[in-house]
């Protein structure tokens, strides 16, 4: 594919996904303010990068890892074309970036990472963000692994956002059992409160007695060391 031309795709697919919020006037005790408003959707890509091809959820990933997780900024559309132009275009086509490619990806800015086979629990006591290869509903790709506490495990998806999935959930999915981690450097963000914000928990163990289901209906809701 033609350098000039990736880039004007990426640019044209990124600007149609990024759709600005919408805002409501409030007046407060004779103050007037204006409140942006985000859809849960786009609170979902707040601190997760959006695939924009079928075949780029590695490079979201890594450009999710880089700027939300290790504060060095970087869009999908440069990790995209970096390991796009570096690797076999036949075979990224066909099958998606590799960790190799991301590992590439890595050196070149003066990261070390490998990929480990460890349980999550090290993971989760190490406080290391990780990219894992899912299998859901037949489709294999990569997430990054933001956050995990109280049996519950909060992933940045590509292709739908930020996340949470019960611990055996994830489990269940992640069939590799291998966590690619940046190791050796300065200590990255993770669990931490922005990320958790976009996956909140149903407030189900507030005040609700057994005895009240009967007289109210609920609202139906939607779907070794390092």
């Amino acid at each position: 594919m033609n350098r000039r031309l990736l880039t004007a795709s990426m640019a044209l697919l990124a600007s149609a996904a990024c759709a600005p919020a919408a805002a409501i006037d409030l007046a407060v005790g004779g103050a007037h303010m204006r409140v942006p408003l985000a859809s849960i959707k786009q609170l979902r890509f707040i601190t997760t990068m959006r695939q924009q091809f079928d075949f780029s959820c590695g490079s979201a990933a890594l450009a999710t890892l880089l700027t939300h997780h290790y504060r060095d900024p970087v869009s999908e559309q440069q990790v995209f074309e970096a390991m796009f132009m570096r690797g076999d275009q036949a075979r990224i086509r066909k099958e998606g970036f590799s960790l190799l490619d991301m590992q590439r990806f890595l050196s070149g800015r003066g990261y070390k990472a490998d990929g480990f086979q460890l349980p999550l629990q090290k993971l989760a006591d190490a406080r290391l963000p990780a990219i894992v290869l899912v299998s859901e509903h037949g489709y294999h790709h990569f997430v990054v692994i933001k956050g995990v506490a109280g049996g519950r495990v909060l992933v940045g998806d590509p292709s739908s956002g930020t996340r949470m999935l019960t611990r055996e959930a994830f489990e269940a999915i992640w069939s590799n059992r291998l966590l690619f981690v940046i190791h050796g450097g300065a200590a990255p963000a993770f669990n931490s409160a922005a990320d958790w914000r976009a996956a909140p928990l149903a407030p189900l163990d507030q005040g609700l007695g057994r005895g009240s289901l009967a007289t109210m209906t609920l609202p139906k809701l939607g779907a070794g060391e390092f």
